[in-house]
């Protein structure tokens, strides 16, 4: 089960911040949103708000995380005035569906974008932006299988030069399990506990780097 990172109480205040975020830097500071973006990610900025510092999710408003972000950046941009809109854009769907995605799945900001870009989000915004967000859920769900092709289990197990049979009896975790895993016809991220902490003892990593965040 995917433990997130700060409690659903605060997800409606964070999913507005995200999308006033986006939207500010796209309309008011005319910033190519992947450019900003990728700055964003840079700056200490996404991490606060990934691990759910509530400074960031609840605290800040939008505009101050992008201003936030520019100084974080050195880019000698104007201090502009701090206006939002009531009819939002879909640089604020974009924003506002991205962090439900994040803390719904527990995946980083940078594990996301190099699957699927800012640009990619908003050319789905004609097709999702009124359905349900679970739906949308989905379809990134299979974008970033498609990227990631091999899981991270798959990945060590071969770099530990084990087969799928010998690394279920070092771990004694039943084949098939492992199968599942790697096949992604199972979640590792929704397993229990221990049969992580089983595979990651076997092949000598930590338990976080066999999940998909």
């Amino acid at each position: 089960m995917v433990i997130h990172a700060y409690p659903e109480d605060y997800l409606h205040s964070a999913q507005r911040i995200m999308g006033d975020m986006l939207d500010y830097a796209s309309d008011s500071y005319e910033l190519d949103p992947d450019d900003f973006f990728q700055m964003f990610l840079i700056s200490d900025v996404a991490y606060q708000f990934q691990t759910g510092n509530p400074g960031y999710v609840a605290g800040k408003t939008g505009c101050e995380l992008v201003k936030e972000v520019i100084r974080q950046s050195g880019l000698n941009l104007p201090d502009l005035p701090e206006e939002m809109y009531l009819d939002k854009s879909p640089e604020y769907w974009a924003g506002h569906a991205l962090a439900f995605y994040q803390w719904y799945t527990g995946k980083t900001f940078q594990r996301i974008y190099k699957a699927v870009s800012v640009r990619d989000i908003l050319n789905m915004y004609p097709a999702y932006h009124e359905m349900d967000i679970m739906q949308f859920v989905s379809a990134m769900d299979e974008k970033l299988a498609d990227y990631y092709k091999e899981t991270n289990l798959k990945r060590l197990r071969q770099y530990a030069g084990l087969s799928q049979s010998e690394l279920a009896e070092l771990s004694k975790v039943p084949l098939r399990q492992i199968q599942l895993f790697e096949q992604r016809q199972r979640k590792i991220n929704h397993t229990k506990a221990v049969t992580v902490l089983m595979l990651a003892r076997a092949l000598g990593c930590r338990c976080e780097d066999l999940l998909e965040i």
